[in-house]
């Protein structure tokens, strides 16, 4: 584990070099995969790293596990909370298209949540702006199998180091690194609305996933959901799409 660790954090250094710039920073959420990269980005850059918390409908302070994250790894980190960001943005939306008649209420609560999603990633690289730095990503290899990121949201990022990590080696990486252990253990959750679990919302375990993308058997009906989120997120992996250029 220590070589692994050491091998992102090298590379995580080498790319920010590259780039020409200062540093490197995450959005932490008080989950495991931002509590991974908020060590390694600290190992890489222990004097030019920053953690940034971004709430909405709560404040900074009451994002313990998100706290507990910086601090136990002695990461410099700011909190801006965006809940009046939001609410504009979101009912000057709602409004519009409810002006329209076209207001799709069935779809209100995801769009909802992108749109938290989509204001964070704004909000990340404005930070990363001011201190010339690159911004950090969290997927882990699951996540980017099945798409279960928001395309320009949290998906939105300069760097992905745990891309290759199954969710068990992120965990196994995060007791290493001496992430808290309620955040080691918790259920892990995007947080998209109250009570929602990622593993719910994706209709599979992560347990499950690994499995799968370690070329192991299970079951059909698993391998039937992993397979269909990873077709329907096709386009969450590439650029955007553009056509065949036009030969006269």
């Amino acid at each position: 584990m220590e070589r692994r660790v050491e091998h992102l954090v090298t590379w995580i250094r080498q790319q920010v070099e590259d780039a020409g710039l200062n540093g490197a920073l995450v959005g932490v959420s008080g989950g495991i995969d931002s509590a991974v990269v908020a060590n390694l980005i600290k190992r890489a850059f222990p004097e030019n790293s920053i953690g940034v918390i971004l709430p909405i409908n709560q404040r900074v302070e009451d994002q313990k596990d998100a706290v507990a994250v910086v601090q136990e790894a002695d990461l410099k980190y700011v909190g801006i909370e965006l809940t009046q960001s939001y609410q504009t943005t979101y009912n000057e939306i709602q409004e519009q298209l409810r002006q329209s008649q076209d207001w799709n209420e069935k779809n209100a609560q995801l769009n909802g949540a992108n749109l938290q999603a989509r204001l964070r990633m704004s909000t990340l690289y404005s930070v990363a702006a001011n201190y010339g730095y690159l911004v950090v990503g969290t997927d882990n290899a699951p996540e980017h199998y099945t798409g279960y990121f928001t395309k320009y949201g949290d998906g939105g990022v300069d760097l992905v180091p745990l891309i290759h990590l199954t969710k068990g080696e992120v965990k196994e990486m995060a007791r290493y690194l001496g992430v808290p252990s309620q955040v080691v253990d918790k259920k892990p959750s995007a947080e998209l609305w109250e009570g929602q679990t990622d593993e719910e919302e994706m209709g599979v375990s992560y347990d499950t996933i690994d499995a799968y993308l370690r070329g192991e058997e299970i079951a059909e009906k698993d391998k039937e959901i992993i397979e269909a989120l990873h077709r329907k997120s096709a386009h969450k992996r590439i650029m955007p799409a553009e056509p065949p250029k036009y030969e006269s």
